[in-house]
């Protein structure tokens, strides 16, 4: 941990406090009137460890001082929880400091407080629930305000970081809590950001307390190893520097440093790769700093010439930046038979890599380096409904690694680990994906939903109109592809309603007259292939129309012809008509929980996804439908992530607790490799229980859960 972050964590008063502030930034007399204020306005608050409350913000103030010296973003640090935990309003903050140093702090102030409405209709509404849909409010909020000013980030970050150096204070529980929340969001959202520095400390930090015995085994190791370590670094060391010099080199206008990987870092591998700490190659690194980018090419091309590197290991960032503005080379060698990765950078991309966005901000005469690119914050939804699915989505791609690919004509574009071209397509434009047709990656063609890897050149061919592919939902990484899909297919869903309202009404009065609906227009057909009881009144409407319309003879044809109900395995059908079997059709292989429809065939029920273009042609031209929905007291399928400690026997003692419930395990993930939180448990089951927060309380009687959600089973089209 950077030893300036550390001694903070050692501060509790005041004066000690408001010390280190001042050795970060000059107090102007803006900033000496928001720390007057922010002394009185928290006067009588403390923290749980029992250090005035104000002790944290003047902290927060100079972590953000560390990272900008900029007056406004400062400011906003100290006044960070006035509006929160104070009787003080954000219109007083907007007319004593400006409109800018409001914004930010209304950008990280919590929505502690939902309107009555959200839950006056569900008197069941737990505690979870609620504190589900604050934390994803406030975290939309956050968000949203960080498009205009990411300066919002910035002091969240420094808030969140303060708040895990003095977590030792909390309950066991809430220290877990908060470590894991900082991992799968703020973690992410710093590395978005480019702030190498926040994101290390807080990994660590956050490491520290949910497997606190795995890191003390790595603290031990690498301390007790200390000595043995530096000498071998500082060998290494002094023989790059004879290199250097003797190629013409100035040592004063270079800089080269030891570091060893962070300990997160190193868990994360020993996971990945199944080995020891002694067995991880990089944990030994040097950095070396030059004045310019033709240099690090040199200095690439001396280790490479006097070392034997590792080709397979070795990255160009410099050439090829990071989305988050991080250039660097990576290379691995061998040295006495040790195995050193080197990093080779200008100091410019130093100060990128370890401050991010916040760079930019550090000194008056501009910017630095490569900038940050922030269009994954443009790019997300945040629209008014769907929060909490707005909350997880955003975090799957906030803590998704990331690949980059090519378009032809060279543009690089960074997608999530696990995307496909058709999230390449959304990519490069809304167009471009609604339209697509079929793609080529790497000159070869391939499914639209194949895979990419980094360094693919993907080619997307498109037709000149939209092609709805509303079943793929599932099966896209990013929100820009999930929001396009949503969009492009709500008209088309709604006219699938309503088409197969109509087909259905003219199936149950077929044998009176073909077309029913053209002669007694109802409204609302949508509603009758969703609702049973809704379909069941509009016959009743019906009825009483031809009967008054027709007379007694259409009484006998029609009036006595009553829907029944068919069950085969998981699905039910309803017809006045007999039906003696169900099948499948194989175009699109429906599962349960998807949309569906039913087409009558003689005897026969055929089921299709109700996005099938198959469907969506036999519905277009009329053909006989019927009511269809899935049996309710059916399996239920689950996906969760969960903690778990890597000691032995944890995963059998769970899955032996869940068979206890009748819960079928589908598939078992553990230490994974696509996202940064490799250290966590998948698990889909099934179960015959479809309320999720009662089956979600369940496992966490258990276990700690991170994530919980239905799964919906998506097809191939």
């Amino acid at each position: 941990m950077d030893p300036f972050v550390k001694k903070l964590q050692k501060i509790n008063t005041i004066d000690e406090a408001l010390e280190e502030l001042e050795s970060q930034i000059t107090i102007s007399e803006k900033l000496k009137s928001v720390i007057d204020f922010s002394i009185i306005a928290h006067e009588g608050q403390f923290r749980k460890s029992g250090e005035p409350y104000i002790v944290h913000p003047i902290l927060v103030a100079t972590l953000t001082a560390y990272f900008s010296q900029e007056e406004d973003i400062v400011a906003a640090a100290l006044l960070h929880d006035v509006v929160e935990d104070t009787h003080y309003d954000l219109d007083f903050v907007t007319n004593e400091w400006g409109a800018e140093v409001a914004h930010i702090v209304d950008g990280i102030t919590k929505i502690v407080e939902i309107k009555e409405h959200k839950h006056t209709d569900d008197k069941k509404a737990s505690d979870n629930d609620i504190k589900l849909l604050n934390s994803a409010l406030t975290f939309r909020k956050m968000l949203i305000a960080s498009i205009d000013d990411v300066r919002v980030l910035v002091v969240k970050l420094c808030d969140r970081l303060h708040n895990m150096l003095t977590l030792d204070a909390l309950p066991r529980e809430k220290q877990t809590r908060i470590a894991e929340e900082t991992l799968v969001v703020y973690v992410p959202i710093a590395h978005r950001l480019g702030i190498s520095s926040i994101k290390n400390a807080l990994e660590d930090l956050a490491f520290f307390y949910i497997y606190p015995k795995e890191y003390e085994k790595i603290d031990t190791f690498i301390k007790e190893h200390e000595h043995k370590i530096q000498l071998t670094f500082n060998k290494f060391i002094s023989n790059t520097k004879v290199l250097l010099e003797k190629s013409g080199f100035d040592l004063n206008k270079i800089q080269i440093f030891s570091r060893i990987k962070h300990y997160y870092s190193i868990y994360l591998k020993m996971q990945r790769k199944g080995v020891n700490i002694d067995e991880v190659l990089d944990l030994l690194a040097i950095r070396v700093l030059v004045e310019n980018e033709i240099d690090c090419y040199k200095i690439l091309g001396l280790m490479h010439l006097d070392y034997k590197p590792l080709i397979a290991r070795f990255k160009d960032y410099v050439a090829t930046p990071k989305e988050n503005g991080y250039q660097t080379i990576h290379t691995t060698v061998f040295y006495n038979s040790k195995i050193y990765e080197v990093q080779i950078r200008t100091f410019d991309m130093h100060k990128i890599a370890e401050y991010g966005v916040a760079a930019h901000w550090m000194y008056k005469n501009g910017t630095v380096g490569q900038t940050p690119n922030l269009n994954w914050l443009k790019s997300l939804e945040f629209s008014n409904t769907n929060v909490e699915e707005f909350y997880h989505e955003a975090k799957q791609d906030l803590f998704a690694e990331d690949i980059v690919v090519y378009s032809p004509q060279g543009d690089t574009f960074t997608l999530p680990r696990g995307a496909t071209a058709y999230d390449f397509a959304f990519a490069v434009h809304s167009d471009v994906g609604n339209n697509a047709m079929e793609c080529y990656i790497n000159k070869v063609k391939k499914p639209l939903l194949s895979e990419l890897k980094s360094s693919d050149i993907v080619s997307i061919k498109t037709a000149d109109y939209p092609v709805p592919r509303c079943s793929w939902f599932d099966m896209v990484k990013t929100s820009k592809a999930k929001k396009h899909i949503k969009t492009l297919c709500s008209h088309r869903q709604k006219e699938i309603n309503e088409l197969s309202g109509k087909n259905i009404i003219d199936t149950v009065f077929s044998r009176y007259s073909n077309h029913i609906t053209e002669y007694f227009p109802q409204k609302s057909l949508h509603k009758i292939p969703l609702i049973l009881d809704f379909l069941k009144h509009k016959k009743r409407q019906l009825e009483k129309n031809i009967l008054k319309k027709q007379g007694i003879v259409a009484r006998f044809k029609v009036i006595n012809r009553k829907i029944k109900e068919y069950k085969f395995d998981n699905v039910l059908i309803y017809s006045n008509f007999s039906i003696n079997q169900v099948s499948f059709d194989h175009c699109c292989h429906p599962k349960f929980g998807d949309e569906i429809v039913a087409f009558k065939h003689n005897n026969v029920a055929t089921i299709h996804h109700q996005m099938c273009d198959k469907a969506y042609g036999q519905i277009k031209t009329n053909q006989q439908m019927l009511f269809c929905e899935w049996v309710k007291n059916t399996l239920y399928h689950y996906k969760m992530v969960v903690s778990l400690p890597s000691t032995r026997g944890e995963l059998a003692k769970l899955l032996s607790y869940m068979a206890q419930y009748e819960i079928y395990i589908l598939s078992v993930e553990y230490g994974r490799e696509k996202h940064s939180y490799v250290q966590y448990c998948d698990i889909e089951f099934e179960i015959n229980n479809g309320h999720l927060d009662e089956v979600k309380r369940l496992i966490e009687r258990k276990v700690k859960v991170i994530d919980f959600f239905f799964k919906k089973d998506a097809y191939n089209k």
